[in-house]
């Protein structure tokens, strides 16, 4: 069973960055697509960033194109989520999610994954 654990939030002002990692651990992970979600208080969890295996195909928010990169490392088991020009709306828990890659997913939405790691808190003030 995969297992996912994320690292590096911390609180920066607007227009600041941070990086994300989220390392997996369990079975070879290279087959799986990766993404980032995060959920606000009072919000609903929403879909950030995912990458795909094999091609690398990357998906983003509208609300974070531009600003946010994600990258993935097989030999590492690693998938960080480079975040740039930070808004106080983007504060947030955010959450790594892992699924073996199928045909047709939808990779933005939390129904889709099968892993979560347990989050780690940003917060970006003004």
């Amino acid at each position: 069973q995969v297992q996912l654990m994320e690292s590096g939030g911390g609180s920066v002002q607007a227009g600041g960055s941070l990086r994300l990692s989220c390392v997996a651990s369990g079975p070879p992970w290279s087959d799986d697509v990766m993404a980032w979600f995060r959920q606000a208080p009072g919000k609903e969890r929403e879909g950030v960033a995912a990458i795909l295996p094999g091609s690398g195909s990357k998906y983003f928010a509208d609300s974070v194109k531009g600003r946010f990169t994600i990258s993935r490392n097989n030999r590492k088991n690693t998938a960080d989520l480079q975040m740039d020009n930070l808004k106080p709306e983007d504060t947030a828990t955010y959450y790594c999610a892992a699924v073996r890659y199928r045909f047709g997913g939808s990779w933005l939405n939390t129904e889709t994954y099968e892993y979560w790691g347990q989050g780690t808190q940003v917060t970006v003030s003004s």
